[in-house]
């Protein structure tokens, strides 16, 4: 399948060429350091050196890896609705995005620890331009998604994509992670674009397209971190489209929030995976006959499955009633939780701005505000 080459990750024949040629990169290093501190850089270098697959190179390393990741920089990671998965099953999971690198790692550990198809999931190619990274992004099976290209060429690329997710999930019997819109939510309000659904659709060969989205077996997942350790550093793209001013991110700026993702604060974790939206497709079909209706009507389907079953934290809470000066949601936190999160918002941002407070807060009282709406309609 030489068609892919551009965009698939390593072939299991490949895999041990390429941890090889990442095997002194003081990178690595730093991260086999990390995962195991107690263990002698040349044991790990002899461990990797016999690494032959995707499976043993994620089982063996990266899962520890995120171990540590969950030990040293959060409260732990809770999770429900996996028990609902088929074992030997492949999925389609469409996420929201927080982080860049956990959002999809932590999924495939719940996924690995509840003995289920573990995914390949899309990453766009810009965060991957040091070719260790794409090295080590191709071992842990991401595909790549290529950004900012000319309107001709993203319809090549997305058609490319279309067919190796569809590749993956109906002839490879692989899981797939993708998000419910290009880069990660940078405001708490969690939406799918119907892009997204459209690219999906485009690998299709059914006369209708949503046999085929119920072909894929679709998943809805939502992800939630009492404390989003990139908060502060999605403040200044927040701050320029609330100018309406074009946002150009700095020259490291998304490595940095790739590190920051992963060694900052987050306390709690919460993944819930919702159920395949079969019933869902169903309805929407003998409701809608236009296609575009159709996909928007399954676009708000899993925006309605993944704003529900999102974890809200205290953190969420305090900032819905700091932001409107209320005390509407005090049950639900203490004096103690509160004084912290007032803490971390001194300390992260600019107070003297009130645009910047109003941001900053909105970003973790959103989730409130769209979750409220499923519990008055009930």
């Amino acid at each position: 399948m030489q068609k892919f080459d551009s965009i698939r990750p390593y072939y299991d024949t490949e895999v041990n060429e390429g941890i090889r040629s990442c095997l002194h990169h003081p990178m690595m290093k730093a991260i086999m350091n990390f995962t195991f501190p107690d263990m002698a850089d040349d044991e790990w270098k002899s461990q990797l050196s016999r690494t032959h697959s995707i499976r043993d190179f994620q089982c063996n390393f990266l899962y520890h890896s995120i171990q540590q990741v969950l030990k040293k920089s959060s409260d732990g990671l809770t999770t429900s609705g996996f028990e609902k998965l088929e074992k030997n099953t492949s999925y389609l999971f469409i996420s929201n995005h927080r982080d860049i690198i956990l959002d999809t790692s932590l999924l495939n550990v719940s996924l690995f620890e509840h003995g289920l198809v573990m995914t390949a999931s899309a990453i766009g190619d810009n965060l991957v331009k040091k070719d260790f990274l794409l090295k080590l992004s191709k071992l842990n099976r991401n595909f790549l998604v290529q950004r900012g290209l000319p309107p001709k060429e993203l319809l090549l690329s997305s058609k490319l994509m279309s067919e190796y997710i569809g590749q993956l999930l109906l002839r490879e019997n692989r899981s797939v992670w993708i998000a419910q819109r290009e880069g990660r939510t940078k405001d708490g309000n969690d939406a799918t674009h119907t892009g997204v659904l459209k690219m999906l659709g485009m690998g299709s060969d059914e006369k209708h397209l949503m046999d085929y989205f119920k072909k894929i077996k679709i998943v809805p997942v939502s992800i939630s971190y009492e404390y989003d350790p990139t908060d502060a550093l999605k403040m200044p793209q927040l701050m320029a489209e609330a100018k309406a001013e074009i946002y150009v991110k700095e020259k490291n700026e998304d490595f940095i929030t790739l590190l920051s993702g992963i060694i900052g604060q987050k306390k709690r974790i919460h993944i819930h995976v919702g159920d395949v939206l079969n019933k869902e497709i169903d309805t929407l079909a003998v409701e809608n006959d236009n296609a575009n209706k159709q996909i928007q009507a399954l676009a708000q389907a899993i925006d309605d499955s993944i704003l529900q079953s999102y974890k809200l934290w205290p953190t969420n809470y305090i900032a819905y009633d700091l932001l409107h000066k209320t005390n509407t949601y005090s049950a639900h936190y203490t004096s103690d939780e509160k004084s912290l999160f007032e803490r971390r918002l001194e300390m992260k941002i600019d107070m003297t701005n009130p645009l910047m407070v109003e941001g900053f807060l909105a970003m973790y009282a959103n989730p409130v505000v769209n979750k409220s709406k499923y519990e008055n309609q009930r």
